[in-house]
Parts: structure tokens; C-alpha cells; sequence
């Protein structure tokens, strides 16, 4: 008798059918936990999802190519060059930058020379260098030829000489006379470089939706082209910035920033929403200084690099302008991302809220059976086997 109601019970467990029954409750408290629950999931979805994150769409990232092209000419007499006129070859270092497909992860870079530092004409032969416990010496057995120390001036050349009337050095070949770049002009030479204009010319794609456009929008022509500057209120598509207006919106003073140099980063976003007409998407620009400037660890501040030019006397002699550039490097960085409606991703998010929203029977299901005082009288009518005969039997007694 055992054995048989054991095997109807796994037959039973087998073959026996479970559906939800629709039980309603008058319980206000569940009520509104249950509606709650509800508004909770259909906002997260609405605002979060939806607006938010726009999960409804595919996505792509922006590729870019930058060009730039600077404008402006400065008068300057300083007692190294006497009266000078600089224009773009002179000030823009290096005077051409590749243009280049960006991905993210590498900046384009221009860099424009505010201030110089010149050692002029020196010539390459040999001379004593500054004594230091590297460079001193007692005989030439301690001057080894060929050697060119890391933090030295030239390559010795083996010999051993009176620097002066107690002291020796090794002789070195290499330009001289020494480079002296302990005084800095000031104010800046080229402090009025802040009026200088740069046209940035900037062409974006994604290739995953075929979309392409460039930075002078279309309602943007050679006229206005000429005459507008970049202004967030009055001209915010203008592509031509104002040296000394991008640096004030990154917080620094273009006065002082230009006598040791510095990095300012322009910042371009493009992120676009392609499901709105092509017209609405348009580059936001942003600018913000990047190397460090933190008066506890002023090492090493600004920015700043060496270039020469060669020349070659009467007597064939080489000869060089030694000229260490301070300047402010602007940074150009192309951001974005592209979004435009996709049935797949649509779906998938589509199908995750309607999981969600089928937990919050089971909630409260759970705070129904748990902690309510009645939670008996609901588990009766809740859990019900229905047999051959058309007759309901409460599962739990």
C-alpha cells in the first residue's frame, strides 16, 4: 500500500501541471508595494535606459583627421635680435603637422613659440669645460678620449687642462660657447602672439552608420569664414580660436602661461544622436590647461624644447644658432560617440523590463506569505490541487 502511494505521489510530481491562479487580495499595503514596485522599474527603464543611456540604439566611436592653419605677425627689437617681424614659419613649431586619422588615444598637437632663449652663432671646436666632480682633473690620465658623459657638454678629447691657476678640467669638443638658459626674457617675446588666430579644420566619421561631417558646417561660407572668431555666445559653430580666448577659458592668463610655456588641451565632442536629423550634430568645443602647474612640485615647469639653425662662414667654418623655445602647445582631442536605433539592442532591453517586472509579483508574493498576519488564510487559498473530479484541495492545512 505504501509502495503504491509512493509511486502515485512521483507520478503526480512527474506529470502534474502548475498555473498561476489569479488571487486578489484587498490589502492596501500590498497594493502599493506592488504599484511602487512597478513605478521604480518603469522609470529606471524610461529615464536611465532609455534617455539616459539610450540603450535602445547601436553605437559607434568617432574616427578624425585635424588640420590647423595659424595667422599673425609680430614686430619685436630685443637686444639679441635687434627689430624682427615674426610670421607663421618662425613661431609655429614644427611648421607642418601631418594630418592623421584619430582614434582616441593620441592628440594633435601644435605648438606656438612664445619665447626664446638664444645662444648665438656658436661654434664647434674645442674648450675647458665648468668645473664639477665630473669634469675636473689632476693629468690627462684622467681625461679618457671619446668619452662623452650623460650630463656633460661635449666628447673629451684626453687632454687635461688648466681651467685656472688651481684648478683643471677635461678638454671637450663640442659647440661653444655654453648655452646659458638661466635668464628669461620678461615680459615674453612674443607676448602679443594671444592675438593670433587658429583655424581648426576637423572631419569626423562613423563608419558603421556612413556617416560623415567636418566642423565648418554647411550654412558656414567664405565670408563669414573671413570675418567671425570663435565666441560660446555670439559665434559658437565659428572654427577660427583666438590664442589668448582659449587660454582664458582654461582658467590661465596668456602673459604668464607664455614666459615658461605650457599645454592647453582643445577639446572636441562630437557625440551625436543619428536619429535626429544630420543638422543636429555638431561639434562642442572646450578648452582646459594640461601639464601640471602645482606650485609644490615645480620642477621642471612648462614647456619648453631646443632647434638650431646652421650657418657657414667666409672661411667654411660651421656655425649655429642654438634657441631654446618656450612656447604653449595646444593639444587638439577629438571625442564621441554616435547613436542610432537598432531593433536588436531594442529587444534585448525590451525583454530584460519585462523580467524585471515579473519579479515584482514574486516581492510580493514573498511580503504576502511572510509578514503579513493573515498569511495563512493566503497560503491556503494561494496553493490548491485541483483533482480528476473537479474538486480543490488547499495544498498547505
Amino acid at each position: 500500500m505504501g509502495c503504491k502511494n509512493c509511486c502515485s505521489i512521483c507520478l503526480q510530481c512527474l506529470f502534474g501541471y502548475e498555473t498561476n491562479v489569479m488571487l486578489v487580495i484587498n490589502n492596501k499595503g500590498v497594493g502599493a508595494l506592488f504599484r511602487l514596485i512597478q513605478f521604480l522599474i518603469i522609470a529606471y527603464v524610461a529615464v536611465y535606459v532609455c534617455w539616459v543611456q539610450r540603450a535602445y540604439q547601436d553605437t559607434d566611436s568617432v574616427i578624425s583627421s585635424v588640420s590647423t592653419k595659424v595667422k599673425g605677425n609680430i614686430l619685436t627689437n630685443s637686444s639679441a635680435a635687434g627689430v624682427h617681424v615674426w610670421d607663421v614659419p618662425e613661431y609655429v613649431i614644427p611648421p607642418q603637422v601631418s594630418t592623421f586619422e584619430y582614434d582616441g588615444t593620441l592628440p594633435y598637437v601644435l605648438s606656438i613659440f612664445t619665447q626664446e632663449n638664444v645662444a648665438c652663432w656658436i661654434t664647434n671646436d674645442s674648450f675647458l669645460q665648468i668645473p664639477s666632480e665630473v669634469t675636473k682633473c689632476e693629468s690627462d690620465s684622467d681625461c679618457k678620449e671619446g668619452y662623452s658623459e650623460v650630463h656633460g657638454n661635449g666628447v673629451q678629447t684626453g687632454r687635461c687642462v688648466q681651467y685656472s691657476d688651481t684648478i683643471k678640467t677635461c678638454e671637450v669638443q663640442a659647440w661653444c660657447p655654453l648655452e646659458n638658459d638661466t635668464v628669461i626674457p620678461k615680459p615674453a617675446l612674443l607676448g602679443a602672439a594671444e592675438d593670433f588666430t587658429v583655424l581648426i579644420k576637423n572631419n569626423v566619421q562613423y563608419p558603421k552608420f556612413k556617416f560623415r561631417k567636418r566642423n565648418i558646417l554647411h550654412h558656414i561660407n567664405s565670408t563669414y569664414l573671413k570675418n567671425c572668431t570663435f565666441d560660446r555666445k555670439t559665434d559658437p559653430h565659428c572654427p577660427i580660436f583666438r590664442l589668448g580666448d582659449m587660454v582664458t577659458e582654461a582658467g590661465e592668463d596668456f602673459s604668464v602661461m607664455a614666459l615658461k610655456g605650457g599645454i592647453i588641451g582643445i577639446f572636441i565632442d562630437w557625440n551625436c544622436d543619428l536619429d535626429f536629423p544630420e543638422r543636429f550634430c555638431i561639434p562642442k568645443y572646450s578648452f582646459s590647461r594640461l601639464d601640471n602647474k602645482n606650485p609644490e612640485n615645480n620642477v621642471a615647469p612648462g614647456y619648453n624644447f631646443r632647434f638650431a639653425k646652421y650657418y657657414k662662414t667666409n672661411e667654411s667654418t660651421e656655425t649655429r644658432t642654438l634657441i631654446k623655445a618656450f612656447g604653449i602647445r595646444f593639444d587638439v582631442i577629438v571625442f564621441g560617440m554616435a547613436g542610432k536605433f537598432n531593433i536588436v539592442p531594442t529587444i534585448v532591453n525590451l525583454g530584460a523590463t519585462l523580467s524585471f517586472l515579473s519579479l515584482v509579483t514574486a516581492v510580493c508574493d514573498w511580503v504576502m506569505l511572510t509578514c503579513m498576519k493573515d498569511r495563512d488564510l493566503y497560503a491556503k487559498h494561494k496553493f490548491i490541487h485541483l483533482n480528476q473530479n473537479g474538486d480543490s484541495v488547499p495544498l498547505v492545512s
